[in-house]
């Protein structure tokens, strides 16, 4: 490695670093605009055109305020918790590609960071460390409502990480790599002449399994039990004040950003797209492509927190062992018998074994109810009308 391959990587490493900071305070500003037009309510709109530069004074206000820390909390694990789950979501985002692939100095250089054999297995493993860091902050806090927000994020993450797993396996299992790039490379070209050959569409329930684990692992809304204000005053972040506190809010904006683009890569093709003119401007447009996709998934987010309620945490954790977790393991499972399929019969074969195989999961959707477990004790009586 000489002094080029140096200046690569650490550029790669920079231009990451910005996109995703940048990015991160622009959806700041964003969900409080959107939210606020959908609720119809003004938002930001004093600081900068559009309220562009609130995200900065607030984000200045935090880490200058006084920081208060209370007398009963282990001090080193309290600060430690923060920086833990900002630094976890920082460098989560290393093996995700971001643009296209340009020369420099004779190397073929790629717009990502880290390429590595256990690919998004990356995301998997930083995913289960984030959670610690909230754990540790209800744990440390000495206090009754961040600990069981600590607790919540532990159960709820547990519950949905399977989910997440088996989903992204099966996207593993079709690809047959496990690199971000492999991934990638394979949505390249058509489905049927005129579609794009996006993971999304023989995929599709495992992206909607993934896409509904990842806003539960985020812990966004509706899945926001963690720091359900209405039970637990803040949750995990009830202690923390200043820099500390802005460390969680930022974590938690990056996650969102974070699997917003592993959704994009997993399933959207990444970074690819329509590419035309000069060679330099080819892997720009891999990146607005993929900002672009990236965005989309953005709003999804913010649309379901203006838009949904919370749920109850026994409809939490039904969703995520009763129905998730039955059905990311099925549907891991046919995409494993498909494959094999595929290389030792032909299309015609493999057209008519998926027919079949829907049309029983329809009859079974369809009968399903029919042997649904009945109220012994018949309709419960209805309740007495209150008097005046």
């Amino acid at each position: 490695m000489d002094g080029v391959d140096l200046l690569i990587i650490v550029g790669k490493a920079v231009a990451a670093f910005a996109l995703w900071l940048s990015g991160t305070a622009v959806l700041i500003w964003a969900e409080r605009r959107v939210v606020a037009k959908m609720q119809s309510r003004v938002g930001p709109n004093r600081l900068g055109p559009f309220g562009l530069l609130q995200t900065v004074a607030d984000g200045a206000k935090l880490f200058f305020k006084e920081d208060i820390t209370p007398s009963n909390v282990d001090r080193a694990t309290y600060i430690a918790a923060p920086v833990m789950s900002a630094v976890v979501a920082l460098i989560t985002y290393a093996v995700i590609p971001f643009g296209g692939t340009f020369s420099v100095a004779g190397r073929e250089v790629a717009l990502q960071v880290w390429d590595p054999g256990i690919g998004m297995l990356w995301f998997l493993a930083m995913s289960s460390l984030g959670v610690y860091g909230i754990v540790l902050a209800g744990w440390s806090s000495g206090s009754k409502y961040p600990l069981l927000g600590g607790v919540r994020s532990s159960a709820q993450m547990i519950s949905y990480e399977l989910a997440m797993g088996l989903s992204m396996a099966a996207v593993f299992i079709y690809t047959g790599s496990l690199r971000a790039s492999d991934i990638v490379a394979n949505q390249q070209g058509a489905l049927l002449g005129f579609l794009p050959a996006w993971h999304v569409i023989p995929m599709a329930p495992a992206f909607l399994i993934f896409f509904t684990a990842v806003i539960a692992e985020t812990q966004r809304p509706p899945f926001d039990l963690p720091e359900a204000e209405g039970e637990l005053v803040a949750g995990f972040g009830t202690e923390y004040t200043a820099a500390k506190f802005a460390m969680f809010y930022l974590a938690e904006f990056m996650n969102v950003i974070t699997v917003s683009a592993v959704t994009v890569t997993l399933f959207f093709g990444g970074p690819s797209g329509p590419l035309f003119g000069p060679d330099w401007l080819r892997p720009l447009l891999g990146v607005a492509y993929f900002v672009l996709k990236v965005s989309v998934f953005l709003f999804v987010f913010i649309w379901l927190r203006a838009s949904l309620p919370r749920l109850r945490y026994d409809r939490l954790m039904d969703l995520g062992w009763r129905l998730m977790l039955p059905l990311s393991l099925l549907w891991a499972m046919a995409t494993a018998f498909a494959v094999v399929l595929r290389q030792s019969a032909d299309q015609a074969t493999v057209f008519k074994l998926a027919a079949g195989g829907v049309a029983v999961a329809l009859l079974l959707y369809i009968a399903a109810p029919l042997f649904a477990r009945k109220d012994r004790g018949g309709d419960a009586a209805a309740p007495e009308e209150v008097k005046a």
